[in-house]
């Protein structure tokens, strides 16, 4: 299995509401032609996330934040 290049993503400095994390995000992987790993990120963000730390570790295994 290829491994996929994780896309740049700034969210240092973002307005820190999860919702807008992770809408940065999937647009983020949406421009690298990633969609689908866009829509996975964002069901697991809100159906499996326990809480904010775990939702940020989510979403940093699709992107690279800076």
């Amino acid at each position: 299995m290829t491994k996929v290049k994780k896309p740049k993503c700034k969210l240092v400095g973002q307005n820190g509401n999860i919702f807008n994390l992770g809408a940065i995000a999937a647009r983020a992987l949406k421009r690298a032609d990633q969609h689908t790993e866009a829509k996975e990120m964002v069901n697991r963000i809100f159906s499996k996330a326990g809480d904010y730390d775990e939702a940020l570790r989510i979403v940093m295994e699709y992107v690279d934040v800076s």
